[in-house]
């Protein structure tokens, strides 16, 4: 008998592969930059912040979506929930030489109350997306998807259509510079601890495993969803706060498709559509290939129409790879 003991296999994290991808995305279009251009694509500091920066609120919004999706939810309503949030915490932010203030009494306000009010919003119409899910066990997609069309309908309705602008020195600083993006970096290493350390992680992706099982585990099911959905709504609330202090401005047509693009991040990056499986490292690199993807494109003078179509053909190859993956571990 022999005494070398077998070696197991080394096993590579699933962010090693999505991570190959983002860098090969990226030699695409360095290579292409200096045949077209001349100019060089990956080493530029400032294209990289830029990068950064314009993802960081789809990347706040894509931690949520991430934890929904372990949990086998969806969420369609992220991007409206964004616009009324953020029309809301406009509202409350202006400063008294707002022309048109929508609340002319509520002027020059703290910068902590339209904070609040906007996470507040996030969080209990995330609440009402979990609660409708939980108690009629109607399909998610369908709960979130009538979300979508109530919280856009909603941003429409408190302004009439009107956009909210001229805040106070106070919250237009609050989205300025880098704030975002250590804003997301916070978001991320919070909400990684989360998910790998603590019983919230573990019910997640139990009830994402085997919702079954879980229950018979004594895990309260229904109670955990509405946790999830409402902590998913929270973000969005500050995704919300955020593009509005960023843009100095809110209007109802704020954050349209942008649940799609956090859910394409979040596939992108692993996280199995079945549930169970995925984590919050591998949604930021996910995040970065849709920002590099865009930057990319404008970079080399594409048509951004394109855009749109090289998001899907990637989020498909992502879904058709992962149920491959899912074939040969019962296979095996």
């Amino acid at each position: 008998m022999s005494n070398i003991a077998q070696k197991k296999p080394i096993m590579l994290p699933r962010e090693a592969g999505i991570l190959l991808v983002l860098i090969g995305v990226a030699l695409v279009f360095e290579v292409a930059g200096w045949v077209i251009h001349g100019q060089s694509f990956i080493f530029n500091i400032e294209r990289i912040y830029i990068i950064v920066l314009q993802m960081a609120i789809i990347g706040i919004m894509a931690v949520g979506v991430t934890q929904i999706i372990v949990m086998a939810g969806i969420d369609l309503s992220g991007g409206s929930i964004v616009a009324f949030a953020g029309l809301v915490a406009a509202s409350l932010a202006q400063a008294s030489s707002a022309g048109e203030a929508v609340y002319p009494s509520l002027t020059d306000l703290p910068i902590i109350l339209p904070l609040l009010v906007g996470l507040a919003i996030g969080a209990v119409l995330g609440l009402i997306n979990g609660s409708i899910i939980a108690i009629t066990g109607i399909p998610p997609f369908i709960a979130t998807l009538a979300m979508l069309v109530i919280a856009r309908g909603l941003a429409r309705w408190y302004t009439s259509g009107k956009q909210v602008s001229f805040f106070t020195p106070e919250f237009a600083s609050f989205g300025a510079g880098a704030t975002p993006i250590w804003i997301f970096l916070g978001v991320v290493a919070v909400f990684h601890i989360l998910m790998t350390r603590t019983l919230y992680g573990r019910r997640t992706y139990a009830i994402g495993s085997n919702e079954l099982a879980a229950r018979m585990a004594g895990v309260n099911v229904g109670r955990h969803k509405v946790l999830v959905y409402s902590i998913a709504g929270l973000l969005y609330g500050l995704a919300a706060v955020i593009q509005t202090s960023r843009a100095e401005t809110a209007q109802s047509g704020t954050g349209l498709m942008w649940e799609l693009d956090a859910i394409s991040a979040v596939v992108i990056g692993g996280t199995s559509l079945m549930g169970g499986v995925g984590r919050v490292p591998g949604t930021v690199v996910g995040v970065l290939i849709l920002g590099v993807l865009t930057s990319g494109f404008t970079f080399l003078g594409i048509n951004v129409f394109y855009i749109a179509i090289a998001k899907g053909v990637i989020v498909v190859a992502a879904v058709v790879a992962d149920r491959y993956r899912h074939r040969n571990k019962r296979a095996n």
